[in-house]
């Protein structure tokens, strides 16, 4: 079994990696993204440690997260963002962890996770893939992704870890500025196991 990191800033396109691993390598994706909200639905402990710090008003008529809301708070205040963290290291990596143990069949397993150092999940990854892009390209994929303006997407990104940081931290970049067959070619240069 071989683990592998996925990380990058938002709209840098992890997602797109991850595909390709699934499709061409039968790796198995475990996305941190998902994995939190999953384990914020409501009823959930991750959800009742988040209610209980950001208070009520984060949660709507139905008791669930209201996901945009905690976005913009978290955005706009360094302490707050720092405690979500950590409440999310203590709920997502915890799960990821139980997650890679009932995995042991299999060969290949990608942790998608853009904070993967900050939650120390490098420590238990053969290999950090970071995946840069360019500035402009990023703004545009977060804004057709989560429908907001272009100045939103640039207060996201200003407040996360820089492509410097990303290539000083990983063992290998790939730059996703090109085509798919492109980005297929990369992947194939780590040889991590014979393509399916």
């Amino acid at each position: 079994m071989k683990i592998i990191g996925i990380t990058g800033s938002s709209g840098a396109g992890k997602t797109t990696i991850c595909k390709i691993l699934k499709q061409k390598y039968e790796a198995f994706i475990i996305d941190a993204d998902e994995i939190a909200r999953q384990l914020s639905k409501k009823g959930t402990m991750y959800l009742n440690a988040i209610i209980k710090y950001f208070g009520k008003n984060i949660v709507d008529s139905n008791g669930e997260l209201k996901r945009k809301d905690l976005a913009n708070e978290i955005y706009q205040n360094d302490e707050k963002r720092k405690k979500l963290n950590e409440l999310t290291f203590n709920y997502v990596v915890k799960e990821i962890k139980e997650r890679i143990q009932k995995l042991q069949t299999e060969d290949l397993i990608i942790i998608d996770a853009p904070l993967l150092f900050e939650a120390e999940l490098d420590k238990i990854c053969d290999l950090v893939i970071g995946v840069i892009a360019k500035e402009q390209e990023k703004i545009e994929r977060i804004c057709n992704r989560d429908n907001i303006n272009k100045e939103t997407a640039k207060k996201r990104l200003n407040i996360q870890k820089s492509n410097e940081y990303i290539k000083e931290k990983s063992d290998y970049i790939i730059y996703n500025e090109s085509s798919i067959e492109k980005l297929e070619e990369e992947i194939d240069k780590l040889n991590l196991k014979q393509a399916k």
